[in-house]
């Protein structure tokens, strides 16, 4: 390039820079969106409110209208379900959430603390250790408990051995075929998620503050009882609220340890009695529950905002615990990692390898080719969505954009088995409808094309995870400058094409985090799975399942094994997202 040719291109690239703050401030003042934005956000947000619809529709319907016959009697079964399945079904459901709820509180809250305040031998390793329970299902974890906790288990021959016993009358040992055995259960595998959103509280809450609560004569537990833990209240309600909402979804443990939950008498009500009326009024019920549990969580957060006065930010100064006390705290990060991972982790690994060629034969390949074929393209479709709908907000923010994001993104509140009763109903009619046009006109029957298919099954984990790729794909484009949504706009490009060449690189990371959580989640999904999989169609999930309500689970731990394997991923990442949060540190 010539010299004067080269000072005139660097003359007008001045020019246009100079000129380019006022191009975007006029950009701004005449932007104008799409409608097609708004309504991409409602048809997606009718998408995922479709199964809470057609619930209340079929709960509150004249029964009449599901039966074969229009002209039989019409007979309300909302007076049978009060007297008989619900009183019992709603006690459970509410005794298994405060049970958990607390036990998760207690455990999540004092471990958070512990490692975050203090420095004892050891607590690095326990710090990324106390979070591994996530990657298991807590159905897998139930019938490991079974196995290890049962007559013919190792603590109940150590016991015989040591007392001499011969008969389970001759002593007495807690049932884990119980209700205590499923809080136990649970609360092994979810109190992560009160222990991360504690650690995440703590690990940024300010340091003066605490200094200035010793100062005024505190102890240490005084200042954490009186400062940190209300600190932290937004946090755990919120860990906890996700405890609450994972009992409400979770069948496989409920059903294998004896519980009759709302969730449990949803399945048995629709599978076993093929009662769809019923199965609906009792999932309207588990509705109303949620919902209440949604607004306590809300209410238990609070009105109160907590910010820092100062933009410094000091390292947090360890209490050192050595001697007896370091071994005290050691003890008690380490024993909620030996009951929510290591036990159950190993009692898999001990029958994946034993009974490796019996779990080959029972279609152990099928079942996790399978899984992972439909897991991805779960995950591609949801974290589409996510795009879509976080992008829309962005290129179009109002009110009706706004409200259909964030409702688009309740299907994660909705348990599985009300998901997926919620859709088998409008599917099924889309195919009626179908089958009786082509028999109309062509004489031919198309059956059920839609219903009881794949299609349904990435539908259904698509709308349940959704929240999943929202919330991460949200996150990546608010790290993305306005300013080159602006600069690109007034360079001719389009909202799509500006997606194209200017988000879509950037987004990368988030959009990877984003497929490979909902990838996970759609893994370990078993109550929509059992609802709506197609005949003879396994996944890891209802393989695990069958196999064990066969009383086969040893045949079943290659499969299990292989969930929690692909679990351990996306956990470790979520520790690490949690423990470096604090600026400065």
């Amino acid at each position: 390039m010539q010299p004067i040719s080269t000072l005139a291109y660097l003359h007008d690239v001045l020019r246009f820079m100079g000129r380019a703050p006022k191009r975007v401030a006029l950009w701004r003042a005449r932007r104008r969106s799409s409608p097609l934005w708004a309504v991409i956000t409602i048809s997606i947000m009718m998408l995922t409110l479709t199964p809470v619809l057609t619930i209340l529709f079929i709960a509150f319907a004249p029964s009449g209208i599901f039966l074969s016959d229009p002209s039989a009697p019409v007979e309300s079964i909302w007076p049978h379900l009060v007297a008989t399945v619900l009183p019992n079904a709603l006690y459970q459901t509410v005794m298994l959430t405060i049970g958990a709820g607390f036990v998760t509180l207690l455990v999540g809250t004092g471990t958070a603390w512990l490692i975050t305040m203090y420095r004892f031998p050891g607590r690095e390793i326990l710090d990324r250790l106390m979070v591994l329970p996530l990657a298991i299902p807590t159905y897998i974890v139930a019938y490991c408990y079974v196995e290890f906790f049962d007559f013919t288990g190792p603590i109940q021959t150590i016991i015989r051995y040591m007392t001499g016993a011969s008969l389970a009358r001759d002593y007495w040992f807690p049932e884990i075929r119980s209700l205590g055995g499923a809080i136990l259960v649970i609360s092994s595998v979810l109190y992560p998620y009160v222990y991360l959103a504690a650690r995440a509280s703590f690990v940024t809450q300010s340091v003066c503050v605490l200094e200035v609560a010793r100062t005024l004569g505190r102890t240490p537990f005084g200042a954490f009882w009186s400062v940190a833990l209300p600190l932290a209240r937004p946090a755990l309600a919120a860990g906890v609220a996700l405890v609450i909402m994972e009992c409400l979804n979770d069948i496989g443990a409920v059903q294998y340890l004896g519980v009759q939950t709302l969730t449990s008498s949803i399945y048995d009500t629709w599978q076993q009695r093929s009662n769809l009326a019923g199965a609906a009024q009792l999932a309207t019920t588990l509705l109303g529950f949620v919902v209440l549990m949604l607004v306590i969580e809300r209410i238990a957060r609070g009105g109160a905002r907590h910010h820092h006065t100062t933009g410094r930010y000091r390292s947090i100064p360890f209490h050192d615990l050595t001697g007896s006390k370091g071994i005290v705290a050691f003890i008690i990060c380490l024993l909620p990692f030996i009951f929510g991972f290591v036990i159950p982790f190993f009692i898999l690994i001990r029958h994946a390898f034993v009974f490796s060629e019996e779990s080959f034969e029972l279609g152990f390949i099928s079942a996790a080719w399978n899984s992972i074929s439909l897991a991805a393209l779960a995950a591609g479709v949801a974290v589409t969505l996510a795009l879509t709908l976080a992008y829309a907000r962005r290129v179009s923010e109002n009110v009706i954009t706004l409200v259909s994001v964030r409702l688009s993104g309740l299907g994660y509140a909705i348990p599985g088995t009300v998901l997926a009763l919620g859709l088998l109903f409008p599917l099924a009619a889309i195919d009626n409808g179908l089958d009786a046009m082509l028999r109309s006109i062509f004489g031919v029957s198309s059956g059920l094309l839609i219903s009881g298919s794949l299609f349904a099954l990435v539908l259904a984990y698509s709308i349940r995870f959704l929240a999943v790729g929202l919330g991460t794909t949200e996150a990546g484009l608010e790290r993305i400058s306005p300013n080159l949504d602006a600069v690109s706009r007034t360079l001719g490009e389009t909202a799509l094409s500006t997606l194209k060449r200017v988000h879509m690189p950037l987004l990368m990371p988030a959009l990877g985090a984003a497929v490979l959580l909902v990838f996970v989640d759609a893994m370990k999904e078993l109550p929509a799975t059992l609802l709506l999989r197609p005949f003879n169609f396994e996944t890891l999930a209802t393989h695990v399942f069958g196999l064990a309500q066969n009383e086969q689970f040893e045949e079943a731990a290659l499969g299990a094994l292989t969930i929690v394997l692909v679990g351990l991923v996306p956990v470790l990442f979520l520790h690490k997202a949690v423990t470096s949060g604090r600026p400065g540190g």
